[in-house]
């Protein structure tokens, strides 16, 4: 039997599982949200960002990983992140979470200025150990998704994809979600060769996730 291209991450085994709730189970605070790259904090730790369209679930999904409520800000309204945030999870990491891109309800001026924030910091954070890009279950892999790709396959930054809102998808219709993304996966350089199913909602995929960052050299 064939392997498919693209595998959903399996559950760790109990001992990396535990190793990724000891990393989560430290302190989680907001340090800043930056607006330009001179505002960037000390490049003194290792970083993973999420990057998503919006309402992906960016927040959402920062929040189950840290454990802690409000800590990112989530919203229903496209667009609510405007600023690179950074949180710090424990003395050794950074979380980041980057704009929405995309549609957002915001001015073009401002779209534009975010997304030239964001590919500058793509291709210039040495720090960054991997991007975890976001793509909302229900919808699959959109033209947009494949831009910010394309990006990351350019910086040469290495990104996974995380399937967020699996809990709003029914059985039955997972295989072709699955099909529609690895299809899509296919032509990036830069994908890492597996993918997550996460629902913040359910905490599906969630310790999954934190091991997977916890490995991160």
């Amino acid at each position: 039997m064939t392997a498919l291209p693209f595998p959903l991450a399996e559950t760790p085994e109990p001992i990396i599982a535990e190793q990724g709730r000891k990393l989560f189970a430290g302190e989680s605070l907001f340090v800043k949200g930056v607006v330009a790259m001179d505002g960037l904090p000390p490049a003194d730790r290792a970083e993973v960002c999420f990057a998503g369209r919006s309402n992906v679930g960016k927040s959402s999904l920062i929040n189950a990983l840290t454990g802690t409520k409000g800590l990112a800000r989530a919203s229903n309204t496209p667009g609510r992140t405007q600023e690179i945030n950074y949180f710090t999870q424990g003395p050794d990491l950074y979380l980041v979470d980057l704009p929405g891109y995309g549609f957002a309800n915001a001015p073009l001026p401002v779209v534009e200025k975010w997304q030239r924030l964001l590919k500058a910091y793509l291709s210039g954070r040495a720090t960054l150990r991997r991007a975890f890009v976001l793509i909302d279950f229900r919808h699959g892999i959109k033209a947009v998704d494949e831009e910010i790709m394309g990006l990351l396959d350019k910086s040469a930054v290495p990104f996974q994809v995380v399937l967020t809102k699996a809990d709003k998808v029914k059985d039955k219709d997972h295989d072709k979600v699955l099909a529609q993304v690895r299809q899509k996966l296919a032509p990036h350089p830069a994908a890492y060769p597996e993918m997550v199913l996460t629902s913040s909602e359910k905490g599906e995929g969630i310790a999954t996730l934190r091991s997977i960052i916890c490995g991160l050299d």
